[in-house]
């Protein structure tokens, strides 16, 4: 099994963390991950784009003008898409983007995505992430610390100090390890979990 230094968040080791090979040292299916991950920014589209076709927009179906002797092009109505206001050809309507994914595939890609990261020597495990008051500075501190720019932070639960404290610097982002997706994790370079969540994520895909 794969271990990992357990750091502080002055970025110190103080111990040490098996990783399960289970979830961690799978070999990551490519077809699971791009299905999850398809499924996620599909679920993400509102689909509430509409537009009016020709049979929607306002405006008289009556010929515009001769259909001959004028020396222009024949017209039969001003709804039609060539004329301003006219409608639009297949027009946008509402619909639902959503797809499934199967259980197992989810799973298989979760674990697929954690082993990605063990792979690549990408996953810190904190002993714990909590601060007193919000302050960005203190993400930005733990962030120096742990020598990271860009990451996804995976907490126990959510907790609105640490939140807050990295929601306006780019490139972070923080998580409850109930709330994680494919998606996040591959899009990250660094996945920082804290000793709980980590515990919590390999009891929920064992």
């Amino acid at each position: 099994m794969p271990h990992v230094d357990i750091l502080n968040m002055e970025g110190a080791k103080v111990g040490d963390y098996e990783l399960s090979d289970e979830i961690f040292g799978i070999e990551p299916n490519e077809s699971a991950l791009h299905a999850a991950v398809v499924q996620y920014l599909a679920n993400r589209r509102l689909g509430t784009k509409s537009a009016k076709t020709r049979a929607e927009v306002s405006g008289s179906g009556i010929k515009p003008r001769p259909q001959k002797g004028t020396g222009q092009s024949r017209q039969g109505s001003k709804r039609s898409p060539q004329w301003v206001g006219g409608g639009i050809v297949f027009a946008p309507k509402p619909r639902d983007f959503s797809k499934k994914v199967n259980k197992k595939v989810k799973r298989l890609a979760m674990k697929s995505a954690f082993s990605v990261k063990a792979a690549d020597n990408h996953i810190i495990i904190l002993d714990n992430l909590a601060f007193g008051e919000i302050k960005t500075k203190l993400m930005t501190k733990v962030m120096k610390s742990l020598n990271i720019e860009n990451a996804l932070f995976i907490v126990n639960e959510s907790d609105r100090n640490v939140a807050l404290s990295a929601r306006n610097i780019p490139g972070i982002k923080t998580a409850p390890v109930n709330a994680i997706n494919v998606y996040d994790i591959l899009k990250y370079d660094a996945l920082v979990l804290t000793k709980d969540a980590a515990d919590k994520a390999q009891e929920a895909y064992a």
